[in-house]
């Protein structure tokens, strides 16, 4: 298993907006081999800003690095515009590895 993660800090006020740009776009991953899942989660509300972390559960890193190469990555983010001042930065990735136990 592996997991893609990107944290993002959404400015106060435009959480609403991020998280139905997130629920109603096109994302494609149901197409890309070895996707296997994707969550948007609600971190903490600081003073200027709202953490949210998307993640997404791939097969192997393999899988996920084929996906950033494909058209349906480029077609995806196309249209994740989100309106000026969303954002406080730009995301921030991480990646992690099963640990076989």
């Amino acid at each position: 298993m592996f997991i893609a993660m990107n944290r993002f800090k959404i400015a106060l006020g435009f959480e609403e907006g991020f998280e139905e740009l997130w629920r109603t776009r096109e994302t494609y991953l149901s197409e890309v081999p070895g996707f296997e899942s994707f969550h948007l989660l609600r971190g903490p509300r600081e003073a200027d800003h709202t953490l949210y972390a998307s993640h997404t559960v791939w097969e192997s890193r393999a899988a996920f690095e084929a996906w950033t190469q494909s058209d349906h990555f480029r077609r995806a983010h196309a249209k994740a515009q989100a309106p000026k001042g969303t954002y406080l930065g730009g995301p921030r990735l991480e990646t992690f590895e099963e640990v076989p136990m």
